[in-house]
């Protein structure tokens, strides 16, 4: 049904996000990340997302096809990434960053491999 919706605040060991729209097809995020943090070492099973910096520096470390590591594909503000699934991901403010994310509604679908904040192998938030 159209009309206003639910905006969502939700803290973060690396800052926080808003979620701004969540669906049975997508959700929308925005993730403010503080300086020096980084999220979890993840990948998704079946979640699909693209993400677009709205501002700040982000080191955005992505495993491409072929590839044994993560590789820095570093975003400056303006540009956008997709991540498919089952590919190895994270994300690492040198500034404050906020980035703008799209995905699809699997919000719990998290595999944390790394985590700096004692999250690994699990999807709590």
């Amino acid at each position: 049904m159209s009309g206003r919706t639910e905006v969502r605040h939700v803290p973060k060991p690396w800052g926080h996000e808003t979620i701004w729209a969540a669906t049975d097809l997508y959700v929308g995020k925005i993730l403010h990340i503080n300086a020096g943090q980084k999220l979890s070492v993840q990948y998704h099973v079946q979640k699909d997302e693209t993400v677009y910096l709205l501002a700040g520096e982000l080191k955005y470390y992505v495993q491409m096809e072929g590839s044994d590591r993560p590789v820095d594909m570093r975003l400056k503000a303006g540009e956008a990434f997709r991540i498919t699934p089952n590919t190895i991901h994270y994300m690492e403010a040198v500034t404050d960053c906020d980035v703008l994310e799209a995905s699809t509604p699997h919000l719990d679908d998290v595999v944390r491999l790394q985590d700096a904040y004692g999250r690994e192998g699990t999807s709590a938030p």
